[in-house]
């Protein structure tokens, strides 16, 4: 089960970094004007289509010796972020990027503009809009975006693989060890760990569901 915790934990950073770095582009994406827009939109959702291999590769490139992340992580460190934890954080969060982004980028745009613009007449900051404002009224996306991108990290296969590699207790995640489980011909024990990941999986988009309904409660309501 050490590899279960190992993506319980790569999950929760990856969800808890996400939703730090994905609300102020999502908002930018919301309400910007700019004609170069869709370049933008199409780069945070590239991982969507992109094969992990491919995508996986070149992270490995950027996260290795050779790489600009990379040789900046040896000279502050003395070791690069290729098959270590911390590569796998930073693989993981691009690659589940556009999880969190997308519904955060749909709840904001879904906000009355109308209320917007009371707000501003009122003579409220737009720091101050988006808390007593925005954040409630897109918190459905919030939600949306934290438990996807957790549930995304935690099934991942292909990039992790590729940036962290297969080391036990370090990189070695539930959906590798799982591989590697039927590999060796060990299907009870690659059955028993997939079932917790599917149960896991149930729970969680069980959960933000009746989160999502919720909290539009007493929006609906009035």
């Amino acid at each position: 089960m050490q590899s279960l915790w190992l993506s319980l934990k790569l999950a929760s950073f990856v969800a808890a970094i996400l939703l730090a770095v994905a609300t102020p582009l999502a908002y930018w994406l919301a309400f910007t004007r700019t004609r170069a827009k869709f370049l933008f939109e199409s780069v945070v959702a590239l991982p969507l289509v992109l094969p992990p291999t491919v995508l996986g590769f070149y992270l490995l490139v950027t996260l290795g010796s050779r790489g600009v992340l990379g040789k900046l992580w040896l000279a502050l460190f003395g070791h690069t972020l290729a098959f270590t934890f911390e590569g796998l954080v930073i693989a993981s969060c691009v690659y589940s990027a556009p999880f969190a982004v997308q519904p955060l980028i749909n709840s904001f745009e879904s906000i009355d503009k109308k209320l917007l613009a009371a707000s501003a007449v009122l003579g409220a900051s737009r720091w101050r809009t988006f808390w007593r404002v925005i954040a409630p009224l897109a918190l459905p996306g919030f939600i949306t975006a934290a438990v996807l991108s957790f549930a995304h990290t935690l099934g991942e296969f292909g990039v992790v693989l590729m940036v962290g590699g297969d080391l036990p207790g370090i990189t070695q995640t539930a959906s590798i060890e799982i591989y590697d489980r039927v590999q060796s011909l060990q299907y009870a024990a690659a059955n028993h760990l997939a079932l917790v990941l599917l149960v896991i999986a149930f729970v969680v988009l069980s959960a933000v569901y009746a989160m999502n309904r919720k909290a539009l409660s007493p929006w609906t309501a009035r």
